[in-house]
């Protein structure tokens, strides 16, 4: 990535509490600190109340610090109320104002700043032609399908040129075939206008999409940072490994390790499984085994490769692109393998079927050795 040395937001040890009815104190922020880089897309992803909204909404100025400093363009933003800062933010209710044009909408933000008229015209409809609505500058809101009002939002947004965007799931309130799209057009505006972008979702793959970089969140503290292969083929906890994409999970004992390579001993059937350390692991440890669906092969014969098994098909479900099969090791460990439809068959034969014995491998490599937390 070819990102400028500045930072565009940092957040050191921040932490943010709030009083519980109780009398006691919730912590929805804890200890947070992040880089995130000039002119980069970066996201902000976990479940619900795992603290990203709230440390986007302390980035926007909307909420304050316990503890901890905020820094935007290596200026510290202490107590600064959101209207001095270098952000704006876009939230999933685009909160347009139904009785006005969406000129006037997008022009209302630099009219409470008095910017000369002919100033307004120009910034509005290149902000227009920026989300490619350029001719619709007289319309109303009402008159517009979801997906342009959310570009509306934006418009308004980017208008005031903003050093850093902030968006609190801006897409959830569309049908999925729109969200798909949107998600594309949005990175694509990303990259032109190339300012920064702090995006806060629950949907995995919206992320893995659309991101440069990703923070994943829970209970308030950030577990992992990287870029979208970084998280999906690396997660550097269990936690991690389950919430971005489809895993199997296997549980066992750490029986061998050499350099990367470690040998655990499964907890159920005693079958020995060689695959990647992903943390500092000893012989002994207990671990989880994370293997994904995807990355599991299935063959009629026996191969002397490592991490190879006999299994039987219990259940299969075709979807199209691929087919999800079920397999038991027989042991009553079960595992879900997605098979690629690579060939355009009606043959019943080209597929697995229930009760068919198989062989199941998976290279050393697919095999992610975490601990078991």
């Amino acid at each position: 990535m070819d990102f400028k040395s500045l930072a565009a937001v940092e957040m050191k040890k921040v932490v943010k509490k709030f009083p519980n009815p109780g009398g006691g104190e919730v912590v929805a922020v804890d200890h947070v600190s992040l880089a995130i880089n000039n002119g980069e897309f970066f996201s902000l992803l976990g479940p619900s109340g795992c603290g990203k909204t709230t440390s986007l909404r302390l980035i926007a100025g909307f909420e304050w610090p316990t503890e901890g400093q905020i820094y935007i363009k290596d200026q510290e933003m202490g107590r600064k109320p959101p209207f001095l800062r270098p952000v704006n933010t876009v939230f999933q209710s685009y909160a347009l104002f139904q009785h006005m044009t969406i000129f006037q909408n997008v022009a209302f933000g630099l009219e409470m700043e008095h910017v000369p008229k002919e100033e307004i015209k120009k910034r509005v409809s290149e902000a227009l032609e920026m989300v490619q609505l350029g001719k619709m500058g007289a319309r109303k809101p009402k008159q517009l399908s979801g997906g342009q009002q959310q570009r509306i939002a934006l418009a308004r947004a980017l208008v005031k040129r903003p050093s850093v965007l902030l968006l609190d799931e801006p897409l959830g309130a569309l049908d999925l075939k729109l969200r798909k799209e949107m998600q594309l057009e949005l990175k694509a505006l990303q990259k032109q206008v190339g300012i920064t972008f702090v995006y806060v979702t629950h949907d995995q793959e919206e992320a893995l999409t659309m991101s440069d970089r990703i923070a994943v969140m829970d209970k308030g503290v950030v577990l992992q940072i990287g870029s979208p292969v970084e998280i999906y083929e690396r997660p550097n906890c269990r936690f991690v490994a389950d919430f971005i994409g489809e895993t199997n999970f296997l549980f066992g004992t750490v029986a061998a390790i050499a350099n990367s390579q470690v040998t655990v001993t499964l907890d159920k059937s005693g079958i020995e499984l060689i695959g990647t350390g992903l943390a500092e692991l000893s012989v002994g440890s207990k671990v989880a085994v994370s293997i994904r669906p995807e990355k599991i092969r299935l063959t009629d014969k026996k191969s002397s490769i490592p991490n190879c098994f006999p299994g039987r098909v219990i259940n299969t479900a075709y979807i199209g692109s691929d087919t999800r099969v079920i397999v038991d090791l027989q042991d009553g460990t079960r595992l879900t393998v997605w098979e690629q439809n690579k060939v355009s068959t009606l043959d019943p034969n080209a597929y697995y079927s229930v009760n068919q014995d198989i062989w199941v491998f998976i290279f050393p490599e697919n095999t992610l050795i975490l601990p078991d937390r």
